[in-house]
């Protein structure tokens, strides 16, 4: 009776193990009828950092992680107190060169008016010399003044040049600094859901150091990774269906986005050894945005699910992928 039990025990426990093993390397998915293909993969969206172009003190973040922000929400807001000075500072070289151009404007006049003078004198000279009614060696002295009036002028209009182009350098600094603070505050460029808080009030960050991270939740897709025989057939657009493990009931539809052009081996949370032998594309397939627009606070990322693709257009879907979401689900 005993070894009876035994061999009970030791079949059920061979049973077990064959069932774990089909559990581990099963891909979970159902049988398709010709036409279309799927794989598995995880929902997720586009990341964007925020980040300040230069570094600086944190003076306020408005958002925690988790929270939902608007395109154009303000979310991060660093200290400008150094940047304000620096440009009280370049208003005030500003201000400074323009007074400096303005003297030089004026002597170029005065210099202008002695030019002008010396060359009324040296046409004199040349005439009363042609009459031999003056001695060349005053002709020679009118005819250096001149010279020496010509050379005067040309400094002054150097100086004003000089002025002017340290003018376009004081504005430049003005503008350049006017970017700097108007950059100090972050604004979200896209609708979509905090992911990270990576600093808080009062840290100094680096130049291009990430504040927040931002998941854009208008780009929601799914990468599968699939066969080049089944890759090869699949135009970009092509229409597909999301079901998530989950709700494994209903389908969210989706269209193929992007087709690597690369093969790669499978990658490593593809669990079936099968696949796993393999090189694969990656495929991607983007959920519609007009089924995201109403349900934005309801996108989570990092579900798992899988994607279905249709690779003949006339094929008709199955009814199992055709049973969309209900609305009482986001009430």
């Amino acid at each position: 009776m005993k070894k009876a039990t035994g061999g009970v025990l030791s079949a059920l426990a061979l049973l077990l193990v064959g069932a774990a093993f089909l559990v581990l390397f099963s891909d979970g998915t159902e049988e398709l009828p010709p036409g279309f293909v799927q794989g598995n993969g995880r929902v997720e969206a586009e990341q964007v950092e925020l980040a300040p172009t230069i570094a600086g003190r944190v003076a306020e973040v408005r958002r925690a992680e988790g929270d939902l922000v608007a395109a154009g929400d303000i979310l991060v807001e660093m200290d400008t107190d150094e940047l304000s000075a620096a440009l009280d500072r370049a208003m005030a070289e500003v201000a400074l060169a323009e007074q400096t151009k303005a003297e030089a404007e004026a002597v170029v006049i005065q210099r202008q008016s002695e030019q002008h003078r010396a060359a009324q004198e040296l046409d004199r000279a040349t005439a009363l010399l042609a009459g031999q009614n003056i001695s060349e060696t005053i002709f020679e002295e009118r005819e250096t003044v001149h010279l020496v009036a010509q050379a005067i002028l040309g400094a002054a209009r150097a100086r004003v040049a000089t002025a002017e182009s340290r003018i376009a350098a004081a504005q430049a600094d003005v503008r350049r600094i006017e970017a700097q603070i108007d950059d100090s505050a972050l604004f979200a460029p896209l609708q979509g859901r905090v992911l990270y808080r990576l600093a808080e009030p009062g840290e100094v960050v680096g130049a291009g150091e990430p504040i927040l991270t931002l998941l854009s939740l208008e780009k929601v897709y799914m990468d599968v990774f699939l066969p080049a025989r089944e890759a090869g057939l699949l135009p970009i657009g092509a229409e597909a269906r999301i079901v998530l493990d989950a709700l494994p009931d209903y389908a969210t539809p989706a269209k193929v986005s992007f087709v690597s052009p690369e093969a790669q081996f499978t990658p490593k949370q593809v669990e079936t050894i099968s696949e796993r032998e393999q090189l694969v594309f990656r495929v991607r397939v983007r959920v519609l945005p007009e089924l995201i627009a109403g349900r934005i606070e309801h996108v989570k990322t990092g579900l798992r699910g899988r994607a279905v693709i249709r690779l003949d257009a006339e094929k008709d879907w199955p009814d199992a992928l055709n049973q969309r979401l209900p609305p009482e689900l986001f009430e």
